[in-house]
């Protein structure tokens, strides 16, 4: 994760098993075919986004191929009642879906030319009984709103074969699903399907549909279909099913049946329980399913699939046997994957806690991270991957936490309160590379304290714990990705310690168009009085010191204040002296006049504590201090 490409991650369901469910898919698998459990439904349990979705794929998967040797064959259902169509009716839909596979596995089997035979009228009869269920099913729906179906309507779903050549004319018209389940476990018993070992339904997202269409799909496959060498695998939460049951069937008591007595389940769970022989439930992914999903999600992006098998069935073995996933480079013999690993290493503690574990959210995670470091990119705003990452952890993850930083940015104590919560979360604390007359490293390590600050050094457990995630964050310049995030978040940054009457002022000192920094006239700072002139000092001398980009507008700033005001002129000294030398822009030192005594020990203080190399900051602080300098 070395570049910003902003290629995302695909939400669809996917047949590549990143997250080792084949043990799941396996055992639906078992049970769908056991002769044993015939008809059979299976629930696949789990809340949205565990990956319910990908078992029915695998599932599928495992179904398709059949062995050369025998003729058997097991006929798979693809069905989702979310995107049935409400005027028609889940019961009629499901039904259909159904009986249209049969036919086509019929129709693939038949010779050419073949006469209809019995079987193929008794599918006949039987989609005509689902064209009269329609067709009742509309004239329901148009009499609510006084309209009448149209001929069309009516023709299209009544008379789906209209020259009737499979007909029996001695049998009686078809009319509604009555004696339906009969008909069709005769039709399933018939010669011409002896091939089929099973017909397995497979039931995607119906815990996202509304009660009406749960209630109706479940009583389908109980009532109807529910017949011999039919079996149907549910996927879906099985609690936010059961919610839509307990519409259409509440629990009048309070789910005792007495004093004394043994306690029972309410009506909702019974019916469930009742179609649904056995759940099977998703599992959660533990702490090694994420660092394994968040290596493998990387590693999809860069590599084919059969290079990416490899991995998978590595994890799958190191999985089993208890290992660690460091040692999944060393089992295969692939590409470096160093980055991806160290990636994961990283994010899997918080992401494993914060994201409960659902692979959708994980991907949701990485995919808005993608987003936020392509946005910023363009912006301009060049940070390591790995730093948006940790920052995104809080921004996503860490709302609280989040918003007390942006407090920080806001009231310019950004860097301070960074470099004391990484060092509370036993950070060690960079050494400035200085040259051998600098100053105590006690000085550098320990600058003027901000007299401004607004809360006591004391931070909350889960800014500690995010403080600890490398990298260490609080020597880089985070004020314009924290800008771009409370921007995305709709968070206003406004200092609650700087006075309203000053913000407007603040803001035009502090932009890097000069025409708005002109607009504060040497009149409007003398108009502050004393008390605002050392607010805005504290202020911009924060603003200096946390944000580079303000930094040389923050300086000038200062300088106008000081000569209007000569009383904060100490103040306005000990704040620049806390600007880390390393990040001081040539303007910035070109800034300060030498010929003040107080901003001079500022130049001199820089010039003691500058990098040697680069040695353009020391050449210029030599410049700005004149020929009597010390080198």
């Amino acid at each position: 994760m070395n570049d910003v490409s902003s290629r995302l991650w695909s939400d669809e369901p996917t047949r590549l098993d990143l997250l080792s469910f084949d043990a799941v898919a396996k055992t639906v698998v078992q049970a769908a075919l056991d002769d044993a459990l015939d008809p059979v439904t299976v629930g696949v349990s789990g809340a949205w986004g565990s990956g319910k979705t990908t078992v029915l794929r695998l599932i599928e998967d495992a179904l398709a191929p059949q062995p050369p040797e025998t003729d058997a064959t097991v006929l798979v259902i693809s069905t989702d009642p979310w995107r049935y169509d409400p005027g028609v009716g889940a019961k009629e839909t499901l039904i259909s879906e159904v009986l249209t596979a049969v036919a086509a596995e019929l129709a693939r089997r038949e010779e050419p030319d073949q006469p209809p035979s019995r079987t193929r009228v008794l599918l006949a009869k039987l989609r005509k009984r689902v064209d009269w269920a329609k067709a009742l099913q509309l004239a329901a729906k148009t009499s609510l709103t006084l309209q009448l179906p149209s001929v069309d309507d009516l023709t299209n779903l009544i008379n789906t074969e209209p020259d009737n050549q499979d007909a029996d004319a001695t049998d009686p018209p078809s009319r509604g699903l009555e004696e339906f389940r009969s008909e069709f476990r005769t039709l399933m018993e018939s010669a011409e399907l002896s091939h089929l070992r099973r017909v397995v339904v497979l039931v995607d997202d119906l815990d996202r549909c509304l009660p009406e269409t749960v209630v109706d799909t479940l009583e389908t496959i109980r009532l109807f279909l529910a017949v011999p060498k039919m079996a149907f695998v549910v996927a879906a939460d099985e609690r936010r099913v059961a919610d839509a049951l307990r519409v259409r069937f509440p629990d009048p008591g309070n789910g005792q049946q007495g004093a004394g007595e043994r306690y029972f389940e309410e009506p909702a769970s019974l019916y469930l329980h009742k179609i649904v022989q056995t759940t099977v439930p998703l599992p959660t992914l533990s702490r090694f399913d994420t660092e394994a999903f968040l290596v493998l999600l990387q590693l999809s992006q860069r590599l084919l699939v059969e290079e990416l098998t490899p991995y998978i069935d590595a994890c799958v073995h190191l999985r089993r046997q208890k290992g660690l996933l460091d040692d999944l480079a060393a089992a295969v013999d692939g590409s470096d994957i160093s980055a991806e690993l160290a990636f994961a290493s990283r994010m899997t503690p918080i992401l494993y806690e914060k994201l409960q574990g659902s692979p959708r959210r994980i991907k949701r995670f990485l995919n808005d991270l993608r987003v936020r470091q392509s946005v910023a990119g363009h912006r301009g705003i060049v940070l390591e991957p790995d730093i948006v990452a940790k920052l995104m952890v809080l921004e996503k993850l860490l709302p609280d936490a989040f918003t007390t930083v942006l407090g920080w940015l806001a009231r310019g104590e950004l860097r301070s309160r960074m470099t004391k919560l990484e060092a509370a979360a036993g950070r060690p604390t960079p050494q400035p590379s200085t040259p051998d007359d600098a100053g105590s490293p006690e000085e550098e390590q320990n600058p003027a304290p901000d007299a401004g600050e607004t809360e006591p050094v004391a931070f909350e457990d889960e800014l500690i714990r995010w403080a600890k995630l490398p990298p260490g964050l609080d020597t880089l310049d985070l004020a314009p990705y924290l800008y771009l995030a409370a921007a995305f978040s709709g968070e206003q940054l406004l200092d609650a310690g700087l006075p309203g009457r000053l913000r407007d002022i603040a803001a035009n000192l502090l932009s890097t168009v000069r025409f708005d920094q002109r607009r504060v006239t040497d009149a409007d700072i003398t108009a502050l009085g004393e008390d605002d002139a050392l607010s805005l000092v504290e202020y911009l001398g924060r603003a200096g010191r946390d944000r580079p980009a303000e930094q040389t507008a923050a300086v000038r700033s200062l300088v106008r204040i000081a000569t209007a005001y000569p009383a904060t002129t100490d103040r306005a000294a000990r704040l620049l002296q806390s600007i880390p030398a390393g990040e001081l822009e040539p303007a910035t030192i070109l800034a300060l006049p030498a010929t003040a005594p107080a901003f001079r020990s500022v130049l001199e203080h820089w010039k003691s504590h500058a990098p040697a190399d680069p040695d353009r900051i020391r050449r210029t602080l030599g410049m700005a201090l004149g020929p009597g300098s010390r080198p």
